[in-house]
């Protein structure tokens, strides 16, 4: 396969691996390389085929996560280091398993100390002399001033009147070779000084520096530097760059050629410059090694083609397998029941605009003013356009950016744009116009041309510097507008049915018919066959089995109403007088997905979810501006109900719906694990749990239990009367060794064909290699209805349940024989 011919493919060349299974790690210093490598053993025996690392370079002191990369010149030396890695990679390999490793291409901790970042350290006490002054996304002039630094606790003139901000000699780590060096420090923080400045009383000195120590409110309005979204403590890299682009990837090249590495997950290519011209230089730099892609793909949206990778991490079919279990008759009740206790007439549409004005006027107001300065300057430095005020170019910006109904739109500067992202810009604009007075319509229609690329304006203008930034920044901008105002701000209100409310999906997308769902799986099999599939990820808002215990709520409405009004009740007296009804809601529901056999999750995990929540939402409390009163009255309240007969309610709905949350549970796995696409099982999800958003769903996993669990399954086979986690844990390894098996599932290869079921409530499908079926699935999606009134048409043969280990003939089946004990079947083909 030639470079070009690389390209322009969504699959691996046959010198690069195809993953067939995969396992995600979340590596943290509490769960190191020497961690992962006692568990092999346990993931060769599960089925797993392909390990899948969390970001392993150096992250900033105590990060649980990596994402917050400090130096891509380091393994981690929190997770074993390079000697670790290799040891733990070799470990992996010689289990004949893959490893794929996560990349952070995007951004790079601004760590506390911030001499942990080297790049970062070198640029703030060099200026444009350092070897790392094109990294950052920042401009540094002596005219400015400097990169905004907001961590100071009060405005700076009090900091310094009090005397808190000193000047000390360090012999800074990372630069011992300088020796000891003048450093400008604020009680934990520790800065850099400029060459030359040394001796200069501190109110000069602090003011010749490339950056400027702040008060932490302001980062809002005047931020400087592109962050990941509006965390102030991840500046952006330009990876644009291609010295950026070589320094930033090439101890992983590196790992990758020396055979330590196999595959990629690139994480959130949306906030790149030009996310295609990535991809290429990635499959470029790698052979065309499989990569996938974290991005959010809205409905029907679908993911460039024209970028070289395998696919995307799998929001798209999760949305797409939670809807198959959500029943839409109950959603008017559930609707209702949303009205009365929030008090909201309010669409999801115009909450979700509410949230990302809301977002746009506080957190990235800084990111919509720098945009909108660019284009006014665009507009100042051209005759023809200098009549379009900064005003109004903000209002006009302000508009598009909040009717996107995607993350973004992939406009190139110096190409015409596809025919796509054309129609996603001008239909924002259409909505936003309905906004504008009228005499903001030449504006909007102005830059919207203008981001478009197109020439208007003076001639011969449409490749300038400042056009071509004005095009990238609004759709890095539009990205985080929507993540923070969807995301993060809009679940978090709209709360109908909470199990919708996840990455990649919403309450836009509550279900999903066996017809769209085939439609979907033969549209990936023809354009993205070796994408990724997950239920579970690090960054879903709840995990699989939570969504399975709360989207039954929507089969049985009529009793969850009735249960609600009792259970609230109850409680009434202890209910807050103020209390937020969105996020009451969204408390019920949370107790019931986080419910299990146990009871309820511990008190501590709960609270910490609902500070979160409640933070996230910004109705009445926020991150900033914390109203610690009405936080604690609704933990008071949470527990008001697990102490009081609610509990007992809570807990018989729990029994009652037991049945349905159960065949969601199993059935969606093993849909999942069969259809189109590469299964990545997260990080203990083999079993049930009760997680909710990170920091919860990064809890540790006992892997000793569950590697003693599955010996004891494969010893004495699957008990008369198992739980829920024995059944999940045997559903998974006999899909996962099936798959083993049968490598080519995975591949271009293996196609996707629907089979004949005689109800909606039940879906099924075959795949097929050489134009035979080789595997069928099928699964009741909605219970208590017997699947015994039933038929499921199947292909001609014979067949072996590989869950309950029966055999079964082609054709015409009753499908409860073909299910069995389970409300999924997985059949491979047994012919001689």
């Amino acid at each position: 396969m030639t470079t070009e011919e690389r390209r322009h493919s969504h699959v691996p060349p046959a010198d690069r691996r195809t993953p067939v299974t995969t396992y995600r790690l979340q590596l943290s210093p509490d769960f190191d390389f020497a961690d992962v490598e006692r568990i092999v053993p346990y993931l060769s025996a599960l089925g797993v085929t392909d390990v899948y690392f969390s970001p392993i370079l150096q992250a900033a002191p105590g990060s649980n996560h990596g994402y917050d990369v400090v130096d891509h010149e380091k393994i981690s030396a929190d997770l074993g280091g390079i000697e670790g890695f290799r040891k733990v990679s070799r470990a992996i390999h010689d289990a004949g398993m893959y490893l794929i490793v996560d990349i952070v291409p995007n951004h790079m901790a601004v760590p506390t100390p911030l001499f942990h970042n080297r790049a970062l350290w070198s640029v703030l006490r060099d200026g444009e002399e350092s070897p790392y002054f094109n990294w950052f996304d920042i401009e540094l002039s002596d005219a400015g001033d400097g990169l905004l630094m907001p961590v100071l606790g009060r405005r700076i003139g009090q900091e310094i009147t009090d005397g808190t901000i000193t000047i000390d000699d360090m012999r800074v780590p990372g630069f011992e070779d300088d020796g000891e060096t003048k450093v400008v420090r604020y009680y934990d923080h520790v800065f850099p000084v400029r060459r030359g400045t040394e001796n200069l009383p501190l109110p000069e000195l602090l003011d010749a520096q490339y950056y400027r120590l702040a008060h932490w409110r302001v980062a809002n309005e005047e931020l400087n530097y592109r962050r990941f979204f509006d965390v102030d403590t991840l500046a952006a890299i330009r990876v644009e760059d291609p010295d950026v682009f070589r320094e930033s990837h090439a101890l992983l090249l590196q790992l990758q050629e020396e055979g330590y590495i196999d595959a990629f997950r690139i994480d959130h290519p949306d906030g790149l410059a030009d996310p295609r011209e990535y991809f290429r230089n990635l499959s470029d730099a790698t052979g065309g090694a499989w990569t996938v892609a974290e991005k959010i793909l809205e409905g029907d949206e679908q993911l460039p083609s024209d970028w070289p990778c395998a696919g995307t991490t799998g929001y798209d079919t999760l949305m797409r397998v939670q809807g198959l279990f959500t029943d839409p008759s109950g959603l008017p009740v559930l609707t209702q029941i949303y009205g009365e206790l929030s008090g909201s007439v309010h669409s999801v549409g115009s909450v979700e605009v509410s949230a990302k004005r809301q977002i746009i006027d506080t957190s990235l107001y800084a990111e919509v003013d720098r945009l909108a300065n660019i284009l006014a300057k665009i507009c100042h430095a051209d005759v023809r356009l200098r009549d379009h005020t900064f005003r109004a170019i903000v209002e006009v910006v302000v508009e598009l950016v909040v009717h996107m109904d995607r993350y973004r739109a992939y406009v190139v500067p110096g190409e015409r744009p596809n025919p796509t992202d054309e129609r996603v810009l001008r239909d924002a604009a259409e909505r936003a116009a309905r906004k504008l007075d009228e005499d903001r319509q030449d504006t909007l229609n102005t830059v919207v041309e203008l981001l478009l690329g197109y020439e208007i304006g003076s001639a011969g203008r449409t490749h300038e510097s400042a056009r071509n930034e004005a095009i990238i920044r609004f759709q890095q901008v539009c990205g985080a507008v929507m993540a923070k105002g969807v995301e993060d701000t809009t679940f978090y209100r709209y709360t109908v049915l909470t199990s919708a409310n996840e990455v990649g999906g919403g309450p836009h997308y509550f279900t999903t018919t066996p017809d769209d769902f085939h439609d979907f799986q033969n549209l990936l099999s023809l354009t993205w066959p070796t994408t990724m599939t997950c239920l579970s990820t690090h960054d879903t808002k709840r995990c699989e089995d939570v969504r399975a215990r709360i989207a039954p709520i929507a089969q049985y409405a009529d009793d969850w109403q009735e249960m609600l009004a009792k259970a609230r009740d109850i409680v009434a007296d202890e209910r807050p007088a103020d209390l937020d009804g969105q996020i009451e809601n969204l408390l019920w529901q949370t107790l019931l997905g986080t419910w299990s056999e146990a009871g309820p999750i511990p008190a501590e995990r709960l609270n910490e979810y609902l500070y979160k929540a409640s933070r996230e939402q910004k109705s009445w409390t926020t991150w900033t501006e914390q109203n610690e009163q009405a936080e604690q009255a609704l933990l008071d309240y949470a527990q008001a109900i697990l102490n009081s007969p609610a509990a007992d309610l809570l807990a018989d709905f729990h029994k009652r719906t037991s049945a349905a949350a159960r065949a969601q549970i199993l059935a969606q796995k093993a849909i999942q694990m069969t259809a189109v696409g590469v299964p990545d099982i997260y990080n203990g999800e083999e079993v049930t749990q009760t997680s909710l958003v990170d920091p919860d769903n990064r809890r540790p996993v006992d892997y000793e239990a569950l590697s003693e669990l599955l010996a004891k399954l494969d010893r004495d086979g699957l008990p008369s009367s198992p739980d829920l986690d024995t059944e999940k844990l045997w559903v998974t390894s006999r899909i996962a060794r099936l798959r083993r098996s049968l490598p080519r599932i995975s591949s271009a290869e293996c196609g996707y064909e629907p089979l004949p079921v005689s109800t909606g409530r039940a879906l099924a499908f075959a795949r097929v290699l050489d134009d035979e079926p080789v595997v069928v699935t099928a699964a009741m999606r909605h219970l208590p209805e017997s699947p015994g009134d039933y038929t499921i048409v199947l292909p001609d043969g014979s067949w072996r349940n590989v869950l309950t280990g029966s055999e079964i003939s082609g054709g015409t089946q009753p499908l409860s024989d073909v299910l069995g004990r389970f409300p999924a079947a997985v059949l491979e083909r047994v012919d001689d």
